[in-house]
């Protein structure tokens, strides 16, 4: 079959890792033919052009707006363009292929009349691969007011969105119980769960502490690595990682990586300039490959999530750990279940975003239990493999 999926990630090759990336390079390989649209960032400053990966793999670039890590009006007046940015692509590029399935992520929400164009023109299948509930997300980070103009307008197209799907995957039961109980019209057998996913790579993911990792940060040997990697932004509430920090501030028992980028990077970089704490390092995003030796030094993985969400929420930042064997620790909101699902079948714990004593708690658990730490890895390892590989999310989709 021929299959078209429509992404704002950033597609460079059919061997990026990623659960995007991962999904289409699986589907690939069962002999159909994928059709990748993305972006091409004005900042990259080049024009539309398609690659051809392989026969039966072609990503085709298409020059835009700035959508990622750039100002809000930029980003929303990308976000109304760029479907039909994309329409005007396709059919340049693409113009004599017919689709079988239509595959697509939100963010963005505003691909309704692209979808429904060719899905009638081909009388293609559509898939949704929901990954961001917006815009009530904005509204939990008070980025949007509650009944205003632009609230109405991007709901409505929202619910357009979910009108046009024929199926749509979500990340974890209490995502599926979400949108069900927010948006009664939709018909519930067209709802399932269908996660993040990745291509496990199992001879790259093996836990090796790196010597020289722990001599250039001064780590002792007997610390225990706590990581951090991923975006570092608002919806991450950071402040509630600089109380842990200041918590531990340098307590040699315990090691703090941070990695990654975003809107509140600065915020930590100048705090990390001020206090010069000795038990933490604060990076920059790097390479896959580079933070790939980061994992294999850490022993616990943190995930953070800002406590105002009302839509429950599920980190992809999940699978690197569990794909390390390490177990984690979740401060979030109360209405994600992903530290949840990681304490119920033992590969971590969880608490209330905020909650330092209840975070303390678990952190001082893995301190004086070294032991269980393998343990609780290689059960997480195991999980990852029967629930987040991307054979699962392939299935969900094609069977």
């Amino acid at each position: 079959m021929n299959i078209l999926f429509l992404t704002i990630s950033n597609f460079n090759s059919i061997e990026d890792r990623g659960i995007y990336s991962d999904l289409m390079r699986r589907i690939s390989k069962e002999g159909h033919t994928v059709f990748v649209v993305c972006p091409n960032e004005r900042r990259y400053k080049e024009s539309t052009k398609l690659i051809f990966e392989k026969d039966n793999f072609k990503i085709l670039r298409v020059k835009t707006f700035n959508i990622k890590k750039t100002n809000n009006i930029e980003r929303g007046i990308s976000t109304l363009l760029i479907q039909h940015q994309f329409k005007k692509a396709i059919k340049k590029f693409f113009d004599n292929t017919k689709f079988d399935i239509i595959i697509y992520s939100t963010p963005p929400i505003t691909f309704t009349g692209l979808i429904k164009y060719f899905k009638h023109r081909d009388n293609a299948k559509t898939y949704l691969l929901l990954k961001d509930i917006f815009p009530q997300n904005a509204i939990d980070l008070k980025m949007l007011k509650q009944g205003s103009l632009l609230y109405k307008y991007f709901r409505k197209k929202e619910k357009r969105l979910y009108a046009i799907s024929d199926k749509i995957g979500c990340m974890s039961p209490a995502n599926v119980k979400y949108l069900c109980v927010n948006n009664p019209e939709i018909d519930a057998s067209k709802v399932h769960v269908n996660p993040n996913s990745i291509e496990i790579d199992n001879a790259n993911s093996l836990k090796i502490k790196n010597d020289e990792l722990l001599k250039k940060y001064n780590i002792p040997e007997d610390s225990l690595v706590f990581i951090y990697g991923g975006n570092l932004g608002k919806p991450q509430g950071i402040n509630f990682l600089v109380d842990v920090l200041k918590e531990y501030y340098n307590n040699e028992k315990v090691f703090f990586f941070i990695a990654g980028s975003g809107t509140e990077f600065n915020f930590l970089n100048k705090w990390f300039a001020i206090n010069r704490p000795i038990n933490s390092v604060l990076l920059s995003e790097m390479p896959k490959f580079q933070y790939n030796n980061f994992l294999r030094a850490a022993d616990v993985g943190l995930i953070l999530l800002d406590p105002h969400f009302t839509i429950p929420n599920f980190p992809s930042r999940l699978l690197s750990y569990l794909e390390f064997s390490m177990p984690i620790i979740a401060a979030t909101d109360r209405n994600t279940d992903i530290g949840i699902i990681a304490q119920e079948n033992g590969f971590g714990f969880w608490c209330e975003h905020g909650d330092i004593q209840m975070f303390k708690k678990h952190v001082d658990f893995f301190v004086n239990n070294k032991n269980r730490i393998v343990e609780m890895g290689e059960i997480g390892r195991e999980f990852l493999i029967n629930n987040y590989s991307v054979d699962v999310t392939y299935s969900n989709i094609f069977i």
